[in-house]
């Protein structure tokens, strides 16, 4: 049994983000506590990304506005910039945008739903045989902010399906984990978000404002008690290993 808090001590991690009121949330504040430093980088505002990642633990991409199919040249070398942690074997987490990212590097599809539905609030999801095996806590509920989804990259695997309107929620290659849902999301960024992008509670499948906080209150402990353990997991996964598990 590897010594957990020896395993985080000193650590570093490349954090992106894509927006100056953006902040790594919950998952921030659990790496900190944890002694791991955060290597903050906002590419948007012309911040590089490190040509490798000899320093860092590993990265994490957060989400943000746009599309990962925009003629937007930060969001192109992010995507080019993804060879670095998979040539590497770096842990990766990909987080919405990051996670379509991440698809997108692969060859994989990313783009809307058929019927112009999103995820807005939370939704239920199940764990495949594969994500079971990795671990066994997953959350039935997940929050979501999103109107595009991926398609699961040819030699990855499906963790997490979705019972909303899109079926693709989590899924690993290697070392890296993609994510389509948002752990990170304190109680504070709710209200943000709830506020700055209201108009997002409009879209067609969106779910209503009252119902965010309701079922944050419900929801929310079980994506905290995973979150903790998958963490703790990737914080000591050792590249290249496809037996490891969160569980």
């Amino acid at each position: 049994m590897p010594n957990m808090a020896a395993a985080r001590r000193g650590k570093r991690v490349l954090i992106v983000l894509h927006q100056a009121t953006s902040t790594p949330g919950r998952i921030g504040h659990w790496l900190r506590q944890r002694g791991v430093e955060l290597d903050i980088r906002y590419p948007v505002f012309g911040d590089e990304l490190p040509a490798s990642l000899e320093a860092h633990h590993g990265a994490i991409i957060f989400g943000g506005p746009g599309s990962v199919n925009d003629n937007c040249a930060h969001f192109r070398k992010e995507i080019d910039w993804l060879s670095v942690p998979l040539r590497e074997n770096k842990p990766y987490i990909g987080i919405c945008l990051g996670a379509q990212m991440l698809a997108k590097h692969l060859g994989a599809r990313v783009g809307p739903h058929p019927d112009g539905y999103c995820e807005v609030g939370y939704y239920p999801v199940r764990p495949t045989s594969l994500g079971a095996a990795l671990c066994d806590c997953w959350p039935e509920y997940v929050y979501q902010w999103h109107r595009e989804g991926f398609d699961i990259p040819a030699g990855a695997q499906k963790l997490l399906e979705g019972l909303g309107y899109f079926p693709n929620q989590a899924f690993r290659f290697g070392a890296a984990f993609g994510f389509q849902f948002h752990p990170e999301v304190t109680t504070a960024m709710l209200h943000r978000w709830t506020v700055k992008s209201a108009e997002s509670l409009s879209w067609p499948g969106a779910r209503p404002l009252s119902t965010h906080f309701e079922d944050r209150l419900v929801h929310d402990p079980a994506v905290s008690c995973w979150l903790d353990r998958f963490l703790d997991f990737w914080l000591t996964l050792q590249p290249g290993r496809q037996d490891q598990v969160a569980a």
